[in-house]
């Protein structure tokens, strides 16, 4: 999970594989698979690193092989 601020400030954790898209018009909204939207205070840059960084720390902490 990622954790991002509404517009009126409060944080929240959100799934990034629920994320569909993300633009800034100039506000970040985040459009979710279902339709529907989120407006951040992130720029859609900070979004893709928190991704990237979630994505790193999960794939860090698979278990090993152990058949090889």
């Amino acid at each position: 999970m990622i954790a991002l601020v509404s517009m009126n400030g409060h944080q929240f954790y959100l799934n990034p594989d629920l994320i569909y898209r993300i633009e800034e018009t100039p506000d970040t909204v985040v459009i979710l698979t279902d339709g529907k939207t989120l407006i951040v205070k992130q720029s859609a840059e900070e979004i893709v690193d928190r991704i990237i960084e979630y994505r790193r720390k999960v794939f860090r902490e698979l278990p090993k092989d152990e058949r090889k």
